[in-house]
């Protein structure tokens, strides 16, 4: 079951190489949404010659701004829409050291695996993010009509995507790229809810922090799971 397959990731929180891949998460997504933060700073203050005044941050007006509590407050509440590109970040930096974290505890008989090349990781890493991007920026037209469903929407799409992308990349270590696209196709339907419970939590503020680890953790389970039952 996907829950099973959570909770044993929930378990080796507390596992050396989960820590180190949380704590460059947590690093990669910070400076992400400080990024962010002061492009929007930036840009208020290029088209607009007057200071204003921006609810719970105060006046724009610089260094001061960003550094600022209400600053932090908003940073925090725009990890919702900004933890879907970091987790789709996620997987071609860290997924492989978590999948092997996890393979090393719970099934040690396997022979090893050769690590995926960066150059390879990062292409297939920047190729999911343009999909991801393309994808909501299409998606937009159903969230017009989807009304009070709209959250409901963004997580089925997004999970549907996080759940492929997740999936295969844990599958290819063992199966390569035709095997690991066979197997994904035998059990879509188990994949993209697990990508959606994987999306849901990514909208909430500090718990989406762990959700990239947790999520490559759950994965991994989950292909050893079915591909064993295939």
């Amino acid at each position: 079951m996907i829950l099973g397959d959570f909770l044993k990731a929930v378990l080796q929180l507390g596992d050396r190489r989960f820590r180190r891949v949380m704590g460059l998460g947590v690093l990669l997504t910070l400076a992400l949404l400080i990024a962010v933060y002061a492009g929007f700073l930036a840009l208020i203050q290029s088209v607009t010659p007057e200071t204003i005044d921006i609810p719970f941050v105060g006046p724009v007006t610089g260094l001061e701004t960003l550094l600022s509590w209400g600053s932090a407050v908003l940073m925090i509440g725009l990890s919702v829409f900004l933890m879907m590109p970091v987790a789709s970040a996620f997987t071609g930096l860290f997924l492989e050291d978590v999948a092997q974290a996890v393979e090393d505890r719970h099934y040690p008989s396997l022979p090893s695996v050769p690590r995926m090349a960066w150059g390879d990781a990062l292409v297939d890493a920047a190729n999911f993010f343009a999909l991801l991007i393309a994808v909501n920026a299409l998606a937009l037209i159903l969230y017009a009509f989807a009304g009070p469903f709209v959250p409901v929407v963004f997580w089925a799409v997004n999970g549907f995507l996080l759940g492929r992308e997740y999936f295969t990349l844990v599958a290819m270590r063992r199966l390569g790229r035709q095997g690991a696209k066979a197997l994904r196709g035998r059990h879509g339907g188990k994949i993209w809810l697990a990508g959606i419970l994987m999306a849901a939590p990514l909208s909430l503020p500090l718990v989406n922090l762990l959700i990239p680890v947790l999520g490559a953790a759950t994965f991994t389970h989950l292909f050893h799971r079915l591909n064993r039952d295939a």
